[in-house]
């Protein structure tokens, strides 16, 4: 008997349908007002803490694009990457072309950046939104969805991100995250919890963004518990 048949799979969250987390969920998809592009490294989406898929049915206003690493004859269309801030300004499309080194096959995505976004990435001139008055600016924001070396490998191999004005957090306290999965450096947050803090710290007011974190909370209570029930039935067969 297959895995598939063993476990059957939510369609929405892509959990197993007896960790499903769209039930957990105390109200509908939330109305923000930023819109939130996640580019989500490809080993990232079947990964079973992966916390985009909380975003995917928590927040209305999304967009998911895959990115894998750039092998070798990636383009990316004829970005001009010397232009003008008031020309970034009014936005610009991004596209790009990358032929697999496996199976020669081309994979593209095509993106639009629209006039009022920012990339949230600590890079060395990243600002923090507070300090700025960026609120009433963004109105579209980018995340790096991927390990940390990882979404440092995507920033450089994407030249079009540097483009864009760049956001950083200082959150208070540790991540979920930091319970069950490696945390490089302090301040590292999962994707969906920087999402919440970014939005809130940008003005975005709606409603249900908490919710969004205690669902993500609930996804790590059951990773812990899944370890433990696995470190017991070694114990107990040992």
């Amino acid at each position: 008997m297959s895995n598939a048949a063993k476990r059957p799979v939510c369609a929405t969250c892509s959990k197993p349908s007896r960790l499903c987390l769209c039930r957990r969920l105390k109200s509908p998809p939330i109305e923000n007002s930023i819109h939130v592009t996640i580019l989500q490294h490809s080993l990232e989406k079947d990964h079973p803490l992966n916390s985009t898929r909380i975003a995917v049915i928590g927040l209305k206003s999304l967009s998911v694009v895959s990115v894998s690493d750039v092998h070798y004859e990636a383009e990316h269309g004829r970005l001009d990457l010397d232009i003008d801030i008031k020309t970034i300004s009014k936005g610009f499309v991004v596209k790009r072309s990358q032929k697999k080194t496996i199976n020669g096959t081309i994979e593209e995505f095509e993106l639009a950046i629209p006039p009022g976004t920012a990339l949230l990435f600590p890079s060395d001139r990243a600002v923090d939104p507070h300090r700025i008055g960026f609120e009433s600016e963004v109105k579209h924001l980018i995340v790096l969805d991927a390990t940390w070396a990882k979404a440092k490998r995507m920033y450089h191999e994407n030249p079009w991100l540097k483009l864009l004005p760049h956001l950083k957090l200082e959150p208070e306290g540790t991540s979920l995250y930091s319970e069950v999965r490696h945390q490089p450096k302090t301040g590292c947050l999962s994707t969906i919890e920087s999402v919440v803090c970014a939005l809130k710290t940008l003005g975005d007011d709606a409603e249900g963004l908490d919710g969004l974190l205690e669902v993500f909370e609930s996804m790590v209570a059951d990773q812990r518990r899944c370890k433990a029930e696995k470190l017991s039935g070694v114990a107990a067969s040992s």
